[in-house]
């Protein structure tokens, strides 16, 4: 099946967000439900919508997941197999096969894939499931690895100004992708006028009740002034 797909340029990915979600879930759920794999459209749905370990929560219909599983096939990074007797078709990822990429790694992209962007802290403590990582170091190596591949699979974000851990990404959404991944620092710009207004709701509700404060004041000196 997969040999009637178009082949697809492998020096980019530009993944959208729902393949991205689907190729992380079909490396996870290798991990984590061997027993249950490779997956059926309706488990693969409930995988990319799961309310854990997922950033962002998404709501993806079957009909979309599937759409984003046949694209995937087309890039040769999915494939159907379909089993004896079964009568569900059912989808499992190619990533080791097209990529090279030893279990440590996949768990590694896996993590960035469902999660976004993270320090190797925080990749290590998330895909401990998957694999387990004695030394944050062995994380650093396998991402330094990964994005000195052909084409580079993750990359390291600019620090932000107060941090002392350089965050990573995956490069399969393209350069949209890690254009949304750099942008906290915008976000935090745009949440400043939000952060302004409360501060000067907090400003305005000090000098009310310092108003009432002065008038309570001021009653209880004219009530004491009456036993003078």
């Amino acid at each position: 099946m997969d040999a009637q797909q178009p082949p697809t340029d492998d020096t980019s990915f530009d993944l959208d967000p729902c393949e991205v979600r689907v190729l992380g879930v079909l490396i996870e759920k290798h991990f984590l439900t061997p027993d249950s794999y490779p997956m059926s459209i309706n488990a693969l749905t409930a995988g990319c919508n799961q309310l854990t370990g997922r950033d962002p929560v998404m709501s993806l219909s079957e009909e979309a997941v599937q759409h984003a599983v046949d694209s995937l096939i087309g890039r040769r990074l999915v494939a159907r197999r379909d089993q004896p007797g079964g009568r569900v078709a059912k989808y499992e990822h190619l990533v080791r096969l097209r990529h090279s990429l030893p279990p440590a790694e996949q768990a590694v992209l896996a993590t960035l894939l469902l999660r976004g962007a993270q320090t190797a802290g925080e990749i290590r403590q998330r895909c401990e499931r998957m694999h387990r990582f004695g030394e944050i170091a062995e994380v650093e190596a396998i991402l330094e690895h990964l994005a000195e591949k052909y084409p580079p699979m993750v990359a390291a974000l600019p620090r932000a100004p107060g941090t002392k851990e350089v965050r990573w990404t995956h490069l399969l959404g393209g350069t949209q992708e890690l254009s949304l991944q750099t942008e906290p620092h915008g976000a935090d710009t745009a949440q400043t006028p939000s952060a302004r207004e409360r501060i000067a709701a907090l400003e305005a509700e000090v000098r009310r009740l310092r108003q009432d404060i002065d008038a309570l004041r001021g009653a209880f000196e004219r009530f004491r002034a009456q036993f003078e």
